[in-house]
């Protein structure tokens, strides 16, 4: 495996993981969560893409869906590299973008992380849009487009 290409694929498109040979065997065997607090979208508005920040049930945590994987480097060393699921865009997403993360429910997160369950048919159900009236977003300031800037004013309406 190139880890030039482990480095790229940062979102995997839940309806293709039993199809894609860079995903199908981290659907069956290497699931993960992926603890956030919110995600940033760009909303396009004419020409100009604003940046907002959106989170899943207001002021807590949530997981995303994930899988990794390792890829060998070219000097020995291993790479640990992870994937965020995405789906469908829910009801609220729709006026910002046509996709989504998927955010697991937290009663689906114990069968997610289940290294038994190899079902696909049944991981798949798993992967549906969130629920829109637990969702929110507002438009931040555009120092977002750095990551160097890591600071709380980056995340202020």
């Amino acid at each position: 495996k190139d880890p030039k290409i482990g480095n790229r694929m940062i979102n995997a498109r839940s309806e293709t993981l039993t199809e894609k040979p860079s995903f199908r065997t981290a659907f069956k065997r290497r699931r993960c969560l992926i603890p956030a607090d919110g995600f940033y979208e760009w909303k396009r508005e004419g020409k100009a893409k604003k940046p907002m920040l959106i989170t899943a049930n207001p002021g807590g945590l949530f997981a995303f869906a994930g899988l990794w994987e390792t890829w060998k480097q070219p000097d020995g060393s291993w790479l640990l590299t992870c994937a965020i699921i995405t789906t469908s865009a829910n009801e609220f997403m729709t006026s910002i973008h046509d996709r989504m993360p998927v955010i697991l429910p937290r009663e689906f997160e114990a069968s997610w992380l289940d290294p038994e369950e190899q079902d696909t048919a049944m991981l798949s159900e798993l992967l549906l849009p969130y629920d829109s009236d637990r969702m929110e977003g507002y438009e931040v300031s555009t120092l977002v487009n750095s990551p160097r800037n890591n600071f709380p004013e980056v995340i202020e309406p």
